[in-house]
């Protein structure tokens, strides 16, 4: 077939941070979306549960209690999923069967005392509470002398696994790079040792010139579809200026950070008007001590939803046997959401 269209014909896609590909199949959905939107049931929650184990005052595991605490509060995990004091370990039997043993810290972050809210119902100025303790507790744990790298995160929504409704984020902080991170550092180191400059700065001023998968910006960060997303409404957050590290944002910087935080999970949630899941977290430079001026701080949204506020997309079949495929385009996402109104659907007047 001669004169390819990249909108309109089957074809791969890189992603230049991990070196996966996927597939893209346009041709099978000619339209930014096809079928019903359905809205899903109200998700109205009180300002304080009783029986949240993350609300102020309540009981949580083993019989410790939360502190009346007001805006942010950060504590261990009670089931964190790796531990200080895992004995050190090796199983090795030849090339087949390997194991280690694995250390690290967990900590639970409340948003908010607020059971009730979400990121994208918050205020900035509480948003920007948040951040200082991503930076706070990546510093703190930076030091230690076991921590390798620190992956801050947050699950959004019953059907990414989340636990529990309170606003919250988790930081996993471990004794080796995990898997995803690792990846990213290659390339990146890479593409830094070719061109001189980080893979994302070049990247993100490409994306800036075509405009194409812009969702929304400020003064210091870009939140766009990335060129290569698997999932329908994958989206990165993409700081202007390349910095390894949260650590390393100026005091507007993290003010920009929270802004967007904001602004793009608006979007999310005025897509079907519901509470939009998602995951998503930071990717920074590992906490070894060396030195990485390849890296380039950013931070990953995958939701999950496709359809409607309660169909999810599935990665099944080819994806899980072949490569990841999408039908709708990066294109067409961003499009979508950038379109969509920068004020919240509960406070819309037209409502």
């Amino acid at each position: 077939m001669s004169n390819f269209n990249i909108e309109d014909h089957p074809h791969k896609r890189l992603n230049p941070l991990t070196g996966d590909w996927i597939l893209v199949s346009p041709h099978r959905s000619k339209r930014p979306w096809q079928g019903q939107v359905e809205k899903a049931v109200s998700d109205q929650r009180p300002s304080y549960d009783p029986t949240c184990y993350l609300c102020p005052g309540n009981e949580r595991a083993g019989g410790k209690y939360n502190p009346q605490y007001k805006g942010t509060f950060v504590f261990t995990n009670d089931f964190s999923a790796l531990l200080t004091d895992s004995p050190y370990g090796i199983v090795d039997e030849g090339n087949l069967f390997q194991a280690k043993s694995e250390t690290g810290i967990c900590k639970v972050i409340c948003f908010s005392n607020d059971h009730s809210l979400t990121i994208p119902e918050m205020e900035v100025e509480d948003i920007r509470k948040v951040v200082d303790v991503w930076c706070n507790e990546y510093d703190e744990l930076s030091g230690n002398e076991m921590i390798n790298y620190v992956q801050i995160f947050e699950n959004k929504g019953a059907i990414m696994g989340c636990s529990n409704p309170h606003p919250h984020g988790q930081i996993w902080s471990s004794s080796s790079v995990p898997t995803e991170p690792e990846k990213e550092s290659k390339t990146q180191k890479e593409y830094f040792a070719k061109h001189g400059n980080t893979l994302l700065s070049d990247y993100l001023n490409a994306e800036l010139e075509k405009k194409d998968r812009i969702v929304v910006e400020n003064e210091h960060f870009v939140a766009l579809v990335p060129f290569w997303a698997v999932w329908p409404f994958e989206t990165m957050i993409i700081s202007k200026r390349a910095v390894q590290n949260v650590l390393q944002l100026t005091d507007e910087e993290r003010t920009a950070l929270a802004d967007i935080y904001q602004k793009l999970t608006i979007k999310y949630d005025n897509l079907f008007e519901v509470s939009f899941a998602y995951s998503a977290g930071l990717h920074q430079a590992p906490t070894d001590g060396a030195d990485y001026p390849e890296w380039h701080l950013h931070m990953h949204f995958y939701p999950p939803l496709l359809r409607s506020a309660s169909v999810k997309k599935f990665m099944v079949g080819y994806e899980m046997l072949a490569t990841p495929q999408r039908d709708i385009t990066a294109e067409q996402a961003a499009q979508r959401l950038r379109d969509l109104s920068d004020v919240h659907y509960k406070k819309q007047t037209n409502k």
